[in-house]
């Protein structure tokens, strides 16, 4: 008994101690957690407070870049402004040593004339025979290839081949020209010859030829010889354009129509009008305007252009001209723009025609081709009958292109200025028909320019009227539509 009650006090006992012992262990775990959630609290706290520091930090830093940045940017521009103020200072005395050193050549060279003339004037015996040693303030370029062509003996086929006329045609020309080109000499150099400024601006023309192979040529500066282009087809446009290119008078008239009506037999024909482009480099303003769209769909490159309309008589020699309307602008639209619209409202070309190709409207005054599908026998016949009217236009525009090849291709010359330099092509197309020049066949040139029928085709009932009438009466007198027999 005594040992059954020592075990159940030793087993409580124990149990006792494993109850104590079991709270000892959750006291320790609960002050550990505590002692952790502690610590986590503190880390928070800490990385706050790192997150605080780095936001002023990185204000700072901003702060500090951006002060950096400011203060490196006004040192530049003040850099950049004594820069400006240097260049500036060198230039203008760069400026003035350039104008001294000129004055001071052109002094010299005086200087050295005048003694010349005296040392000339001093010795007996001595004078302008004995040639006076000047000093010319210009680059010395050989002109060989001109002093060649100037000389007398020099072959009449080659001379028409390089200026696409003969020499008596050119010696014409510069006799027309001499008062309104020519120059005096000066102390430091001698004028450019009235022949050799004519001969540049005909050589320009009829090649094409890029300013420099031209300057190469005839001896000149480059910007001279553009400067000569432009002034003596200036000269040729104020001078002879009034003697070689007006609308006929009225003696002249009547023999046109008769030479039109022996062609055609389409009686009170005055003229046959053509319009023909010529390409340009893209200008800087109004590029859409000058766009052409027909050659550029058919060339399959973008293509600018200029328009030309033309009026001529059966030998090819025009009587009227239209220059410098945007290649854009269709046929019609030219027309209306042109002084030769005008003179018709003025009331000038009643009771004529003048024939045009199906790009031109029917008027009063204007006779073109029947365009509808389906023609029948009689309208066949008149569009016969008016293309050999219209062929004279054509060939004209052709040969004009073929003997100044400057109008086939794109030209360096300024938009503003192609109205002049087209204008002396056409008179000088007029003296060269006149006087019989030929065209050599290799310089024959194909006409592609496209017709557009315009929106109004018929703008006058009247005129309908009476191109039936012309063509019932070619028809029916035997004048037209043999080919279909």
């Amino acid at each position: 008994m005594n040992d059954n009650g020592n075990s159940k006090k030793r087993r409580r006992k124990g149990n006792n101690n494993n109850n104590s012992n079991d709270q000892d262990d959750a006291d320790k775990k609960k002050k550990d957690l505590k002692g952790i959630i502690a610590s986590l609290s503190l880390l928070e706290e800490q990385e706050k407070e790192d997150e605080q520091e780095h936001d002023r930090a990185s204000n700072d830093d901003a702060s500090f870049i951006e002060e950096k940045h400011k203060t490196r940017t006004k040192a530049m521009l003040d850099y950049y402004s004594d820069f400006q103020d240097c260049y500036s200072e060198v230039e203008e005395s760069e400026t003035m040593k350039r104008k001294r050193s000129r004055s001071a050549a052109c002094a010299a060279a005086a200087a050295v004339a005048v003694a010349a003339d005296g040392s000339d004037k001093a010795k007996p015996g001595t004078g302008s025979a004995a040639g006076h040693h000047r000093r010319l303030w210009v680059k010395d370029r050989s002109k060989a290839w001109w002093d060649e062509c100037n000389q007398p003996d020099f072959p009449e086929s080659e001379f028409k081949k390089a200026f696409r006329m003969g020499r008596a045609t050119f010696d014409l020309i510069c006799q027309e020209l001499k008062s309104a080109i020519e120059k005096e000499d000066t102390t430091l150099r001698n004028a450019i010859p009235v022949r050799q400024r004519v001969a540049v601006c005909l050589w320009r023309l009829a090649t094409g030829d890029p300013l420099r192979l031209v300057s190469k040529k005839f001896g000149l500066g480059i910007s001279t010889c553009h400067k000569l282009v432009l002034e003596v087809c200036s000269a040729i446009r104020t001078v002879l354009m009034p003697k070689y290119l007006q609308w006929p008078e009225d003696s002249v008239v009547r023999k046109i129509k008769d030479e039109f009506e022996a062609i055609s037999g389409i009686p009170n024909v005055v003229g046959s009008m053509y319009t023909t482009h010529i390409p340009i480099i893209a200008p800087k303003i109004s590029v859409a305007a000058y766009f052409n769209k027909r050659h550029t769909e058919r060339n399959q490159k973008t293509s600018y252009s200029i328009t030309v309309q033309g009026v001529v008589d059966p030998r090819g020699v025009f009587t009227d001209v239209c220059i410098g309307w945007p290649g854009s602008m269709p046929d019609d639209q030219v027309l209306e723009k042109s002084a030769l619209h005008q003179r018709a409202n003025n009331g000038l070309l009643k009771g004529v025609w003048i024939v045009g190709s199906s790009g031109y409207p029917l008027m009063d005054w204007v006779l073109v081709p029947y365009t509808q599908q389906h023609l029948t026998w009689t309208q066949h016949a008149f569009n016969e009958k008016i293309g050999e009217i219209q062929n004279a236009a054509k060939d004209a525009f052709a040969r004009l292109k073929g003997r100044w090849y400057c109008l086939q291709k794109r030209t360096e010359v300024k938009l503003q200025d192609l109205p002049v330099v087209l204008g002396a092509c056409c008179v000088l197309h007029n003296i060269c028909e006149l006087r019989n020049e030929e065209i050599e066949p290799e310089l024959r040139f194909e006409l592609v320019d496209d017709e557009m029928v315009p929106e109004v085709a018929l703008r006058s009932q009247s005129s309908m009227k009476a191109r039936d009438a012309i063509a019932h009466n070619l028809l029916h007198h035997g004048l037209a539509g043999t080919s279909f027999l």
